[in-house]
């Protein structure tokens, strides 16, 4: 009886432990057969976290860019597209070096800091992120969108673009680059975005009005919530939105404000914003993350459940640009 419970539990454990790892072993030994082929071309990456120059593989550098920029679950079309627009970037900044960078480090082509250039991950926080399990499959992924896109960047009338994308539209319209910022450039115009509703799709931020009063220089904490209630009062009025019905200008506590100055001060995740005023904070209401220019990522990966390639989603958000390889 007793050798029967004991073999009874070896069989246990076989199949609730040893076939599981060799299915992991044989997995993890097809995943292995996808590598990133080197271009020879290197690129100077300051890493902000270690204070440390980086001599990089170009393709190498642009795999940590699409982990660290776009989740791996998202389909592979999609996730091609944001290599491309990610290879386009680093390249326009070996070819036209930033002088913001050079003040991280005078030899640095980019610099890992997100709110400077792209976000990059290294290997050993992308298995901390993923996990054990998730590791080898989403490598692989993120290795097959890299190289199978080696070396292919975005022109528009033979010039290397500024690629920016954003996490997500809102599910509505992407922006005209001249609503944003200074400059108007032709590839970066509102186009029609597919409906998506993501997990930035709403949002929602209070914040107190004395912290308001501190990041744009108002003073609301002075007038009486009743004369702040509404929309539509003479303390915060939206005085101009752009063509997709984000926040251009706003007038907050007689300041005139751009919304990508309320955005960034306030910490928001959009200029599509309305707010509700409450008793000593008030509430803003968002809709999207970013600032709603060029690829939206999260449409690319409704477009790519769609069945569209990477090509022609590139082709969308970016108007009149051709792909092309890098000699």
């Amino acid at each position: 009886m007793r050798k029967i419970f004991f073999w009874g539990m070896v069989t246990i454990a076989f199949i609730i432990v040893v076939i599981p790892l060799l299915t992991l072993f044989l997995i993890d030994f097809d995943l292995s057969k996808v590598e990133i082929e080197n271009m020879g071309k290197t690129i100077n990456v300051f890493n902000h976290q270690t204070k440390q120059l980086m001599e990089m593989d170009l393709e190498a550098y642009i795999r940590g860019v699409v982990a660290a920029e776009m989740p791996a679950s998202f389909e592979l079309e999609a996730l091609k597209a944001q290599a491309v627009a990610a290879r386009t970037y680093a390249y326009k900044r070996l070819m036209e070096p930033d002088a913001t960078i050079k003040q991280f480090h005078p030899q640095a082509h980019v610099v890992t800091n997100a709110a400077i250039c792209q976000a990059w991950t290294s290997e050993k926080a992308l298995k901390e992120k993923w996990g054990f399990w998730d590791y080898r499959k989403y490598k692989k992924k993120i290795n097959e969108a890299v190289e199978e896109t080696k070396g292919e960047i975005l022109v528009y009338d033979n010039k290397i673009i500024d690629p920016v994308y954003h996490a997500s539209c809102g599910g509505g319209k992407t922006e005209d680059s001249g609503d944003v910022w200074k400059y108007n450039f032709p590839y970066l115009k509102s186009v029609q975005c597919i409906t998506h509703e993501d997990k930035h799709f709403n949002d929602t931020k209070t914040i107190p009005i004395k912290n308001i009063d501190v990041a744009l220089g108002t003073n609301l904490q002075a007038i009486p919530v009743s004369k702040l209630k509404g929309n539509s009062n003479e303390y915060i009025q939206i005085l101009e939105t752009t063509k997709t019905g984000r926040i251009k200008n706003i007038m907050i506590g007689g300041q005139k404000l751009s919304g990508t100055e309320v955005r960034a001060k306030l910490g928001l995740k959009s200029t599509w914003f309305t707010w509700q005023i409450n008793k000593d904070s008030i509430t803003f209401i968002t809709r999207g993350y970013g600032h709603g220019v060029g690829m939206c990522q999260y449409g690319a990966n409704a477009f790519a459940r769609e069945g569209k390639t990477y090509d022609q989603i590139l082709k969308h958000y970016y108007q009149g640009v051709k792909i092309v390889k890098i000699k």
